[in-house]
């Protein structure tokens, strides 16, 4: 017989329907005088809803300082008060986060551990709906540490920023192991071309101006297009919606006001490349890192009739940033694009 507690475990993480991915906005709701217990319920029960409607909310101290704008402060209480007030923000930030690793700890170890009287498919299950109830934490990990180009930052300021960025990623590469762990067990496909694929989860949504910036992360490199082979491998995308009005719907938003932007790698040929005394040679490519912007050929308009008639969509890919021999961090690669994007608002 299931353990009754392990199986409890298991239908909590199945909170949100199977498989959905509503990447909403982050609606946040007053913690109030919640104790920390009732935050952790809360914490638990989300990921409930229909994928198109708003993401469930994260009940978070995080707000703003109690003292307001820390231009307008002055003494030595209310740099105090913002002191504590970011402290407790970063405490309620990090139980939330060992409540979301322990929750994908608890899934992987049921799995590998082969508890075999647990039911394979609904572990299965659980997989995307974790994905899904995490999406408000990252949410909330993005909007909050996102900063104005050429903004210098105070020193507690920038330190909690940093901190907070360390909570997504470390949240970020526990999740991806968990989806590729089940994945080798053929319990998760990670082909994009199938319906039910989990190549990919959402790692934040941000506001910059009249942008919302949308992360997603591929647990494994895919090809840049599905069925041409382009020498290039994508590991992020990023959704960038423009909007007209902070409070235009998600409905309200027409296919020309989204641009999508990829963290890429291809294996470049090494022309200076040393061949041995059996004339083998090593280290004959180089492999480098650009972020570069989706440019639609096929269709080559947005008429809905010609997306229907076209099976596979098309896009050529434009170079906007060179980033190197070494991946970047899920979290680098997001700042990099939004010094990209701030970048261009300026220029505007």
């Amino acid at each position: 017989m299931t353990n009754p507690e392990v199986q409890d475990e298991v239908q909590l993480a199945c909170g949100s329907p199977s498989g959905q991915r509503g990447f909403g906005v982050l609606q946040e709701e007053e913690a109030g005088g919640e104790s920390e217990a009732d935050r952790m319920d809360g914490l638990q029960n989300t990921g409930h809803g229909e994928a198109e409607e708003p993401l469930p909310s994260l009940p978070v101290v995080a707000r703003a300082p109690p003292c307001g704008d820390h231009a307008a402060c002055s003494g030595g209480s209310c740099s105090c008060q913002g002191v504590r007030w970011m402290e407790r923000s970063l405490r309620s930030m990090e139980l939330q986060l060992q409540f979301l690793m322990s929750k994908a700890d608890d899934l992987h170890d049921w799995l590998v551990n082969g508890q075999g009287h647990l039911d394979r498919e609904a572990l299965a299950a659980a997989v995307p709906s974790l994905l899904y109830t995490c999406q408000p934490y990252f949410n909330h990990l993005e909007s909050s540490s996102v900063v104005s180009q050429h903004t210098i930052l105070p020193y507690d300021v920038y330190t909690r920023r940093v901190q907070l960025l360390d909570f997504s990623q470390q949240l970020c590469d526990r999740l991806e192991q968990l989806v590729l762990t089940y994945a080798s067990y053929n319990l998760l496909c990670l082909d994009e071309t199938k319906p039910n694929s989990v190549s990919h989860f959402c790692v934040g949504q941000s506001r910059l101006g009249p942008l919302r910036v949308t992360a997603f992360r591929y647990c494994k490199p895919t090809a840049y297009l599905a069925r041409t082979d382009t020498g290039l491998y994508k590991r992020m995308r990023w959704n960038v919606e423009r909007l007209r009005d902070e409070r235009q719907t998600d409905d309200e938003i027409e296919d020309g006001d989204t641009e999508y932007y990829f963290l890429c790698y291809e294996d470049i040929p090494n022309v200076h490349t040393d061949e041995d005394s059996q004339g083998v040679s090593h280290g004959s490519v180089v492999r480098m890192w650009s972020i570069g912007q989706w440019v639609q050929v096929i269709p080559a308009t947005d008429d809905i009739y010609d997306w229907i008639l076209c099976e596979v969509p098309q896009a050529n890919y434009h170079r906007l940033l060179y980033l190197g021999s070494i991946e970047p961090s899920s979290c680098c690669a997001t700042d990099y694009l939004q010094q990209l994007l701030l970048s261009h608002q300026t220029q505007e």
